[in-house]
């Protein structure tokens, strides 16, 4: 498209919308701007665990490029899924919201017949179209259906009782029970500790963080997943017709690496998921001499991870007082920072231990730690 002459920017990714490229299409006082809000994680959050999403800014940019009378800017992924039940019907609804609003020249029949045509998910997709067209005639009214029903719900908090209990089930499906009641038993411990000093937040953070190690994503658990039936319940609740799944993966003991070393996912198809379903079946071996997946250094570092985090809490465990119970939630809590899989994770990890290395010093030594916050 020629520079500054769009009529109609449709921006289902408000990133998309804002970028330099897309920018140079309008032009004040010509370009209406149909703009979805909400934020997306781009694959910058893949190396960045920090990164946040600009919304703001987009809004922005977009709006300093057409002016305010030609933007219109909501959250369409947030009606799509309140009012249809799946995101994936965002980009009808903008559409829709669109023609309302008169940019798009072509007839209601037209446009029905069109999606008619294309033969997927036909009546959803219809009314996707018709929401659009309601959010472009009072917004605030369909926000209304939706939010009302938010104020007068109230979500409790899970007991801790009651999180054990999720994670001691998924850890079964995970392994086994006699791997769950290791879990179980490790947190028990952490509770009896803390108990004295009247305060649950470190078996909290145990039980969350510990899980977290735990259940690390492998062979045997992406099989599991993916062979679940509620996964194919829904993937068959999306799509109509004929459709064939194909799944992108990195599987360390056959997958190419890039220049740095990095393993490299490539495409496998359909026939993967009977792959998956002996697979998942063989989930017994993980940790075991026969288990092939085991040996990569990955999957070493991972199940280190688990005992090396063991070891610093029974250390913590032994001198835990209710001043540095502060301190001991910090220790706990280190787990948060090794985020994501295979090379990514490792980068994680490498940037997580010297501060794992400075709250234990801090733990076991705090008079120095104390007079070098002073100095500092």
């Amino acid at each position: 498209m020629d520079t500054a002459k769009a009529d109609l920017v449709i921006g289902c990714d408000p990133i998309v919308a804002a970028s330099k490229y897309t920018l140079t299409v309008m032009q004040p006082g010509r370009t209406y701007v149909a703009m979805n809000s909400h934020g997306t994680p781009t694959a910058a959050f893949v190396t960045n665990p920090n990164w946040q999403f600009p919304g703001g800014n987009c809004e922005s940019a977009v709006t300093a490029a057409v002016g305010a009378e030609l933007m219109g800017a909501f959250d369409a992924e947030q009606v799509a899924v309140q009012m249809i039940g799946d995101s994936i019907y965002t980009n009808p609804l903008m559409l829709g919201f669109a023609w309302q609003k008169g940019r798009v020249p072509l007839s209601h029949a037209a446009l029905m017949r069109a999606i008619e045509l294309n033969g997927v998910q036909v009546d959803n997709n219809k009314a996707a179209f018709e929401w659009g067209r309601r959010c472009a005639h009072d917004l605030a009214a369909v926000q209304a259906l939706f939010k009302a029903a938010q104020v007068i719900e109230f979500v409790k908090k899970p007991s801790l009782t009651e999180m054990l209990a999720k994670r001691v089930d998924f850890l079964t499906a995970y392994q086994n029970a006699a791997y769950a009641k290791t879990y179980q038993a490790f947190v028990d411990k952490v509770r009896a500790v803390e108990a004295p000093l009247g305060k649950t937040t470190l078996t909290e953070a145990v039980a969350r963080y510990l899980f977290k190690l735990m259940a690390y994503k492998d062979e045997y658990e992406v099989a599991r997943l993916h062979t679940d039936a509620s996964f194919h319940a829904k993937v068959n609740a999306m799509f109509e017709g004929d459709f064939k799944l194909n799944y992108h993966l990195a599987p360390p003991l056959i997958a190419s690496k890039n220049d740095k070393g990095e393993l490299q996912k490539q495409k496998f198809g359909p026939w993967m998921l009977t792959a998956f379903k002996l697979l998942a079946r063989l989930k017994g071996l993980r940790g075991t001499p026969l288990d092939v997946f085991g040996r990569t250094e990955e999957r070493k570092m991972e199940r280190a991870l688990i005992d090396e985090y063991k070891a610093s809490l029974e250390e913590v465990l032994t001198g835990l007082t209710a001043d540095n119970h502060g301190l001991a939630l910090e220790i706990a809590r280190i787990p948060e920072l090794i985020k994501g899989y295979g090379h990514v994770k490792e980068r994680h990890l490498k940037a997580a231990r010297p501060q794992w290395a400075a709250l234990m010093q801090s733990f076991r030594h705090p008079k120095a730690a104390a007079l070098e916050q002073r100095a500092a």
